[in-house]
């Protein structure tokens, strides 16, 4: 990797690595709204303000890094910066995407444990929960918008909404029956899955990494079996380390080892970003770990959703509870910060290993048709799983109670209609209509169903869930 760590010998790149860090803190700083948000912002920066890349080659890498394991914008972030300034530039990138958010909540996690049980704070938590399903309905509306471009698209969304919300099938099994269906479909109905756009480098591009691939510039992208070897274990040594060394100082069944051992697994098992994961996780924190409740993994997300950077960072939040309430051997603050850091630690390392050894493969396949066809389908499977979020989090959000009930084969969430939390859907609905009707900015939207949910407690209209 030593041939990676230092700034590209290219004389062409007039982007210099200083000015992309700056970029780089910039998007950091205001990548709020979880994936979505994010990868508009990064094409807004990228792709029409600055043209550091093409809007193909963008799309492209997000195909990719939407097949990947992991939050999918942070991946997308390393992959154009290590596009332009080798591994330095893609190291820079994916620490500026995660540190502002990975601040932000390490501190609201300090508060919600020492003052969370203030009814002002729960209830303002209420109101930012049902803000949470504006920000999850406009991601599903733009996601959606980008990835369904004809029928075959929205069957592939469809099907994978009904596969994992009726039938409870994992998410890998519909990245690979969405991935088969499009290598498949290229065949059978090829018009379905167009040839990718704009497949070779120019020259005479406008778009700067486009431009110098063209020249022959950017030689670090070629793929090398010696370089993939050598990626691979300097970055499987720096994800586990310090795995190995709080399992030897604290044994193998403390609740920092469990914590390191579970994310470091959802790091290589969970698909499609954030919102394809959260159910997952938050099925194993509550229910078999018990780390954290229901209404405080509910809170974690809102928090995470106030926050910048990446929507995934709601497993600090839950990581900072399990060790701070679990852990023995050790202080609860001290517990909780180790639990925060050492679970942000193993759920990003993977994200630059994944872009640092796949990347080159990737661009050197990005002609490919059968390729690109496959990650057109993952992309419109994705779409069906972030409906089902949404679904999850409006049931979760505005009832108190939800029942599963089996039906068939399927099994249904039904919510006990007894348990209705008007003032939440009525905010709920407020922010959707505030985000999608009458554009309002996010941080506007949180801020004012936060205090709405503030004023419901205040004047007693309703109790915080």
């Amino acid at each position: 990797m030593n041939d990676q760590a230092h700034a590209p010998s290219d004389q062409t790149l007039s982007v210099s690595l200083r000015e992309a860090t700056r970029v780089w803190a910039k998007i950091g700083l205001l990548s709020f709204g979880g994936p979505a948000g994010q990868i508009a912002l990064m094409h807004r920066e990228l792709v029409d303000k600055r043209r550091w890349i093409s809007d193909a080659r963008f799309l492209h890498a997000l195909n990719y890094c939407m097949l990947l394991p992991g939050p999918e914008a942070t991946q997308l972030a390393i992959y154009i910066a290590w596009l332009m300034h080798r591994t330095v530039g893609g190291l820079i990138a994916g620490v500026l995407f995660v540190l502002p958010g990975f601040v932000t909540i390490l501190a609201l996690s300090i508060v919600y444990a020492l003052y969370g049980q203030v009814p002002l704070v729960l209830a303002v938590f209420v109101g930012l929960k049902a803000a949470v399903l504006a920000v999850v309905v406009e991601a599903v509306i733009r996601i959606g918008s980008k990835a369904l471009k004809n029928r075959t698209m929205v069957l592939i969304a469809l099907a994978a909404f009904v596969a994992i919300f009726f039938f409870h099938v994992p998410f890998p099994l519909i990245v690979l029956g969405a991935g088969l269906w499009g290598l498949l479909g290229r065949w059978w109905a090829p018009a379905s899955f167009p040839a990718p756009a704009s497949a070779a480098a120019d020259a005479s591009s406008d778009f700067q990494i486009d431009r110098l691939l063209g020249q022959g510039g950017l030689t670090h992208t070629q793929p090398s079996a010696l370089r993939a070897i050598r990626v691979t274990l300097i970055w499987l040594v720096i994800w586990w380390t310090p795995v190995l060394a709080v399992m030897a100082l604290w044994g193998r069944h403390s609740v920092l080892v469990k914590e390191g051992l579970f994310f470091s697994q959802t790091a290589v098992v969970t698909f499609g970003g954030a919102y394809a994961v959260l159910a997952y996780i938050a099925q194993r924190a509550v229910a078999t770990f018990h780390w954290i409740t229901p209404g405080q993994m509910l809170d974690g997300l809102s928090l995470a959703e106030t926050t910048p950077g990446p929507l995934i960072m709601v497993v600090q939040f839950v990581a900072f509870l399990g060790a701070y309430y679990h852990q023995t051997g050790m202080s609860a603050m001290v517990a909780g910060i180790a639990g925060s850091v050492l679970t942000t630690w193993v759920t990003f390392a993977p994200c630059f290993l994944w872009i640092f050894l796949g990347a080159p493969y990737i661009e050197a396949l990005r002609s490919n048709r059968a390729l690109h066809a496959a990650l057109s389908a993952v992309t419109a499977a994705v779409v069906g799983v972030v409906l089902n979020l949404s679904v999850w989090f409006t049931l979760h959000t505005v009832f108190a109670r939800v029942n599963e009930r089996p039906w068939g084969w399927a099994h249904l969430e039904v919510p006990a209609w007894a348990t209705l939390q008007w003032p939440s859907a009525v905010i709920a609905v407020a922010a959707m209509l505030a985000m999608l009707r009458f554009k309002v900015g996010m941080g506007r939207v949180l801020l004012v169903s936060g205090l709405a949910g503030m004023a419901i407690e205040w004047f007693g209209i309703a109790a915080p869930m």
